[in-house]
């Protein structure tokens, strides 16, 4: 369309409001097969292809001659992990792999949807793969946890908190050595971000540490303290 997307514009007002649509749509979803394992089998395994097919062709665009930036091509990013992980706790059921989806993307792939690093004109591959990854993330977060019922558990909490700060070493290390900032670990958003209110670095990725593990904690905790209600079908498949 020849319109670079421009962030708290009407167009990503828009995008904002189809994201919010889907999230009733994928809590019926889940609640309807929760209780059918073959049924959510089905429709788990249908909703991961679907979420590789999207990211997989991203991924590839991106690598492509005259598409390639170091800066931005690999899937070094925790969006990057989230559809990896969130596709495989679809194909199965896995209770840790479902919490680390809920996790990531309840509080890290949304800051991409409220405050989006893109710098693409509207309507193209490059904008729809961006806004598709990040739906898909986000409602597949959703879809297991409200929708299937698959609880997030202390376990989980653990796990995440451990691999996240893993994945904050190796891309600072990988940023200094290429020259890139993926993950915002070496320097904020140019755009603007959350971040801004944080302090310099390295004080906000501090400060973000403390604030992301605080909140999934707050995160964990609703579902850990009581254990009442039916059993999930879903988890026995």
């Amino acid at each position: 369309m020849g319109n670079e997307f421009e962030s708290f514009s009407l167009t990503h007002a828009v995008m904002l409001a189809i994201f919010a649509a889907g999230i009733p749509v994928v809590v019926g979803l889940g609640r309807r097969v929760r209780d059918d394992p073959d049924r959510a089998r089905r429709t788990s395994r249908t909703y991961a292809v679907v979420l590789v097919a999207v990211t997989m062709t991203m991924q590839v665009v991106q690598l492509l001659p005259g598409q390639y930036d170091v800066d931005t091509s690999w899937p070094l990013n925790l969006c990057d992990f989230a559809w990896m992980v969130g596709a495989y706790a679809l194909w199965t059921f896995n209770q840790t792999a479902a919490s680390l989806t809920y996790y990531w993307g309840l509080v890290l792939s949304t800051q991409g949807l409220i405050t989006p690093d893109l710098h693409a004109d509207v309507g193209s591959a490059k904008f729809l793969g961006f806004w598709l990854m990040h739906y898909l993330i986000v409602w597949s977060a959703i879809y297991l946890v409200w929708g299937l019922g698959i609880r997030p558990t202390w376990s989980a909490y653990r796990i995440v908190v451990a691999v996240t700060f893993g994945w904050l070493v190796a891309v600072y290390v990988f940023n200094v050595v290429a020259d890139t900032n993926y993950g915002f670990v070496n320097d904020k958003p140019s755009g603007g971000s959350l971040l801004d209110l944080a302090g310099p670095w390295p004080i906000y990725i501090l400060v973000e540490i403390v604030v992301v593990a605080g909140i999934w904690a707050l995160m964990t905790w609703p579902w850990t303290s009581s254990r009442s209600g039916d059993p999930v079908a879903v988890q026995r498949v």
